[in-house]
């Protein structure tokens, strides 16, 4: 199988002219075996998703002043975290596999209606985003978990989820949350913020994730270390005001997970050389004025 390589090529375009114009000018005045997706050229299809710079967008909706204002040669790949076919087509297999995964359809209790499943426009103003997904994977190619694990569902599937999840017709919430809450699910998300960043639609797939586990937590679902990360982190900052990371690893994953513990020794030794985790242990005190961090977060309990 041939390796990839870059080729660059010179082309005189206007600069209010999209990523996507110069592409296919490529294609018909200069490399007819260009080969990439394309199909609306408004931000409405998503076919046109591929890394500009180092980011995934939608070509067609990236202009040439916003990327080389000067004229300065700009890189487009393919999209990460899935095969390539060839030039700037990627294999959307694993994307669409990871899709059906979270059962994106809605699931009712009880016979069908006569007519549709009817829902009022308050009860549903708060999809308006989610919905606007365009699935076009430019979220997918971005996650920084998915870099490193594939196992993971990824943040489109999650923000498709939340979709269902938050629908006041849908009677599976339970069994969803359940099932987000196993590895590779919604506690798998390091919370990066690049979903957040190059979503063309402003969708907030990790706000989803986040509204899913605040979700979870209030259904009650089974305890994970995801989970009693969140809580545990919590209440360190409540009472001392500063993270204590040593006590944060002991209370997440337990006294008795011992295999778990010890398989983090040598990045605690690596982090306390660097100074990032203080030697006091157990001794980590309140810092100075505690009581202000406790009044905002009884505040806050009051408000919600």
């Amino acid at each position: 199988r041939p390796s990839s390589y870059f080729q660059e090529y010179d082309l005189e375009i206007d600069p209010s002219d999209s990523v996507l114009d110069g592409l296919i000018k490529i294609r018909e005045t200069v490399d007819d075996s260009l080969t990439l997706r394309c199909s609306c050229r408004g931000a409405i299809c998503g076919s046109c998703g591929m890394r500009i710079n180092g980011h995934a967008t939608l070509a067609c909706k990236t202009k040439f002043i916003s990327v080389a204002s000067e004229g300065e040669t700009i890189q487009v790949e393919p999209m990460k975290n899935m095969p390539v076919i060839k030039d700037l087509v990627t294999d959307m297999a694993p994307f669409w596999s990871k899709i059906r995964q979270i059962q994106p359809w809605l699931q009712p209790q009880g016979l069908p209606p006569t007519a549709e499943y009817t829902a009022s426009p308050e009860s549903m103003s708060h999809l308006s985003g989610v919905m606007g997904c365009i699935m076009c994977g430019v979220c997918v190619s971005d996650c920084t978990v998915l870099d490193v694990d594939q196992t993971f569902v990824g943040p489109a599937a999650l923000a498709k989820a939340y979709r269902f999840v938050a629908d006041p017709r849908d009677a599976a919430t339970s069994q969803r949350l359940h099932s987000l809450n196993q590895p590779g699910g919604m506690w798998d998300c390091t919370r990066c913020m690049e979903c957040i960043q190059v979503c063309p639609k402003g969708v907030g797939p990790m706000d989803r994730i986040m509204a899913l586990r605040a979700k979870g937590m209030a259904e009650k679902v089974p305890s994970t270390c995801g989970s009693r990360h969140a809580e545990v982190f919590t209440d360190i900052i409540k009472h001392k005001g500063i993270l204590d990371e040593p006590m944060l690893a002991i209370r997440t994953f337990g006294l008795k997970n011992i295999g778990r513990l010890l398989g983090m020794v040598p990045m605690v030794i690596q982090s306390a050389l660097k100074g990032k985790v203080p030697l006091s242990g157990p001794l980590h005190r309140p810092i100075p004025g505690i009581q202000h961090i406790q009044r905002l977060f009884k505040q806050v309990r009051i408000k919600r």
